[in-house]
């Protein structure tokens, strides 16, 4: 008996001195070296082209025009959400307004309404809204919750020490707010801003029904007509500048600050402010903002299944959607999950510059817009292995590309509360290093696993342009039969399936809601 234990010992400290799962290293730098595939494949189109071909394909009114809508979009679009999230988050978090709980949900759900489906409402709602503020309007009411989480999270978290101080200074409310409180929630700012620009620059069906052209527009319609043409890819090189502009921004405004409380003891908790005679106008926010985001979809979603009647529900077509639509997002979520296992163990055990490089690829990648990773796909399946174009390999590889960092940072937090002495101890018993990680590490971190593998699968539900580049034919998920039927202006054909997309989305968005308040202790 000793002997054995002895021996195990042995072979559990020759583990930990090669590495303790060698593999796992490997595996990280293969999956970061296949997320900076989209990255590669813009930088070689470019190479390709020549520096004639590109200068005459981006120095050109048309591109000057779309950069144009574009930085106007997100000049106007992100401030406006940042003050609408801010105000919410204040009424519902700091302030004794009647049924903040309620409320708070409210300013959460959005989130379950795809914004294509946004879109969709309003113009069959006012058939004449289009162009720039159509766009920017329909943008904050889809993305503000993006904001308002991260924002209402650190509200709760805020220490009231400091407004105590300020206040006690001289300072009125409203320098106080301005001095002590806004300046604490600029990492909750910077990522939620982060978070709504590149949903911008993303987002494809939310401006087609606006006819409010973006890059992301104008690259599928070079595509669908040219097939690949090096007009499409020069202007998805342009906008992964875009993209990579906003990271840095992002990087600068965000600073190095340190924003946690270093004194001893606890913060208190933060006592509501009463709003008095300004209840009832107060009121008035939320309520309106609810009947936005929320009211105008449902109400244009039941008034559109009322008119088509019991028709427009073709449970045969309406069933093979829904079959094919779960199985992508099963596949494409659990895809992302178990591909971010290795870089989510690596950040948390054997943290490093290394590390933090491999790891910026994969958020890198995954912050860049459906229609860029599909290009990519399609240029390397045509041009190097065609027997993978358009099929059901190549769409679910683009889904693990672009939903991985909602998986890694799942995973991250999870592996994050899981002892690493778990594992030594596994491997001090005998076990190899794989089964080590398995019996401790990856059973502890299930939760998170489970949390990434359903963000992911939330965002492939409503995945349009990648979707419509990449999947093989006779595919038709519930987004790709909403567009179809929409684009015909058949839009009451295409109710059922907004319906069903919300309906998979609640459930989640109240997940992600009840997860933001456990995290502030709530």
């Amino acid at each position: 008996m000793r002997q054995d234990l002895a021996a195990a010992a042995v072979k559990g400290r020759r583990a930990r001195r090669h590495g303790g799962v060698p593999w796992i290293p490997i595996a990280a730098v293969a999956v970061s070296l296949f997320a900076s595939l989209p990255l590669g494949f813009v930088a070689v189109a470019a190479f390709q082209a020549g520096w004639e071909t590109v200068s005459a394909l981006v120095f050109r009114p048309r591109v000057g025009e779309l950069l144009t809508n574009t930085l106007f979009l997100v000049v106007l679009t992100v401030p406006v959400s940042a003050a609408l999230a801010v105000a919410l988050a204040w009424l519902t978090e700091r302030s004794d307004l009647p049924g903040a709980r309620l409320w708070s949900w409210l300013a959460v759900a959005p989130l379950a309404v795809p914004a294509f489906v946004h879109s969709y409402a309003w113009v069959t709602l006012v058939p004449g809204m289009h162009g720039l503020w159509a766009g920017v309007f329909i943008s904050v009411i889809a993305y503000f919750p993006f904001l308002y989480l991260p924002i209402a999270a650190a509200l709760r978290r805020l220490d009231p020490a400091l407004e105590d101080a300020a206040a006690s200074l001289g300072l009125s409310p409203r320098r106080v707010l301005l001095r002590v409180v806004l300046p604490q929630l600029r990492l909750a700012l910077c990522g939620g801003g982060l978070l709504v620009g590149l949903h911008l620059l993303a987002e494809y069906g939310l401006y087609v029904f606006i006819r409010f052209d973006t890059f992301t527009t104008a690259i599928v319609d070079q595509f669908q007509s040219t097939f690949n043409g090096a007009a499409a890819n020069m202007l998805a090189g342009v906008l992964v500048l875009c993209c990579l502009t906003l990271l840095g921004i992002e990087v600068l405004v965000r600073g190095e600050e340190r924003y946690a409380r270093v004194g001893p003891g606890a913060a208190r908790l933060q006592q509501r402010a009463r709003l008095g005679r300004m209840t009832l106008p107060c009121l008035a926010l939320p309520l309106v903002v609810a009947m936005l985001s929320l009211g105008v979809p449902f109400i244009t979603i039941g008034r559109w299944l009322m008119h088509g009647g019991a028709q427009v529900w073709r449970m045969d077509e309406i069933g093979l959607a829904l079959g094919q639509t779960l199985f992508l997002a099963l596949a494409g979520g659990l895809l992302a999950t178990v591909a971010a296992i290795p870089m989510a163990w690596l950040s948390i055990r054997a943290p490093g510059r290394l590390q933090r490089g491999l790891e910026g690829l994969n958020y890198v990648a995954g912050s860049l817009p459906g229609v860029v990773v599909a290009l990519a796909l399609v240029t390397i399946t045509v041009r190097v292995a065609l027997p993978l174009y358009q099929t059901l390999f190549t769409i679910i590889a683009a889904y693990g590309l672009m939903f991985l960092p909602r998986a890694l940072i799942s995973l991250r937090a999870s592996i994050a509360q899981a002892p690493v002495e778990l594992e030594r101890a596994a491997a001090n018993l005998g076990r190899p290093p794989l089964r080590a990680l398995w019996a401790t590490t990856i059973r502890l971190s299930a939760p998170g696993a489970a949390a990434g593998l359903a963000l992911s699968a939330l965002g492939i539900t409503n995945e349009l342009t990648a979707t419509q580049m990449l999947a093989p034919n006779g595919t038709r998920t519930l987004a790709m039969a909403f567009w179809n039927h929409s684009g015909e202006i058949d839009y009451a054909a295409a109710a059922p399936y907004a319906a069903i997309m919300v309906a998979l989305s609640l459930p989640l968005t109240w997940l992600l809601y009840v997860q933001s308040k456990r995290m502030a202790g709530r």
